[in-house]
């Protein structure tokens, strides 16, 4: 006994000193991207796979259908201005769908996948709004086979990733380890992403609301100048969320004091002239965008705030580490 205690006494510290693999993180198994790490395709089970395929194939489907249909409104004088409105939004929508569900399922991102299915509800609303207020002429061939294959597809969607989201999630494990603390800066991280892309969606889906609606030429200029300011306004955020740079915390932040206060003055513009076009359809949907827009932008300052006070705390590190190793 006296011969075994003592290799005893060693395991026992080398238990101590060394974590359980169940409880080490498995970052390293990860693929390291730009947007932060995601899992390798083979861990994809089967049925993942072909909803993930699906998924891409029927929206860049249903993305050709209404390119065709934009460009063949653009050939036709006679074509209403909102069905046009309209098809564009969409078409931003589906173009953000697709790295929505990339993202959300290849990183195991809740929030993403939430988004998501927000957005295919979104589409699906408009689609069945632009479609209800078309005379009987104008619903034929093309903006038919876009409407079914968009109300047929969101349908789909929308319950394939909720089921999705209803799954165990364990990035922020795998990201964070064991550390609770972590594995919360990992889903604020992750909220925070989401927020800047789907704050990004909501003003290029308004900017381009508001252009093709009866405004002056000057704001027209300012509006294509603002949708620059966007892109560039959620590049500086999403690098400031994934580097942990403080000052460019500070630069998002203020750069989002000019969207709200001319958006604000955009908005009291709508109101003015409420009831003077043909239909309320465009301010109504202007106003709604906006508060949409704020919403977004309240949700995102909260979880970034929350995330700038544990800025250096270890997680860039781990999230980064297969790439610096």
């Amino acid at each position: 006994m006296e011969e075994i205690s003592p290799l005893l006494i060693t395991r026992h510290h080398e238990s101590i000193d060394l974590p359980s693999p169940n409880l080490r993180p498995r970052h390293r198994e990860l693929i390291p991207t730009p947007c932060g790490p995601i899992k390798p395709w083979s861990e994809l089970t089967l049925l993942v796979k072909v909803y993930y395929c699906f998924t891409i194939t029927s929206l860049l489907g249903v993305l050709v259908l209404t390119v065709v249909n934009i460009y063949n409104q653009s050939q036709k004088k006679s074509s209403l201005e909102e069905d046009l409105t309209v098809s564009l939004i969409q078409l931003v929508g589906i173009l953000f769908c697709l790295y929505y569900v990339t993202r959300g399922i290849l990183q195991e991102n809740r929030q993403e996948l939430i988004v998501f299915v927000l957005s295919v509800l979104l589409v699906m609303v408009r689609s069945v709004v632009n479609f209800t207020v078309l005379p009987t002429e104008e619903r034929k061939n093309l903006l038919l086979v876009r409407f079914v294959c968009i109300l047929c597809l969101g349908f789909v969607h929308m319950f394939c990733a909720t089921l999705l989201i209803q799954r165990p999630n364990m990035m922020a494990f795998r990201v964070g380890g064991a550390l609770e603390s972590l594995q919360e800066q990992y889903f604020l991280l992750s909220l925070c992403f989401s927020m800047v892309t789907f704050d990004l969606q909501a003003q290029l889906c308004l900017c381009i609301l508001i252009i093709t609606s009866d405004i002056s030429y000057a704001h027209s200029i300012i509006l294509g100048f603002g949708i620059c300011l966007a892109c560039l306004t959620a590049a500086i955020g999403a690098i400031a969320v994934l580097k942990e740079l403080k000052p460019l915390v500070w630069i998002f932040g203020l750069l989002n004091l000019p969207e709200l206060a001319y958006f604000i003055y955009l908005l009291y513009t709508v109101i003015n002239q409420w009831g003077q076009g043909p239909s309320y359809t465009q301010e109504a949907a202007a106003i709604t965008g906006s508060c949409i827009s704020v919403m977004i932008k309240g949700i995102l300052f909260w979880a970034l705030f929350r995330l700038y006070r544990s800025f250096g705390q270890g997680l860039r590190e781990r999230m980064f580490a297969s790439a610096q190793q």
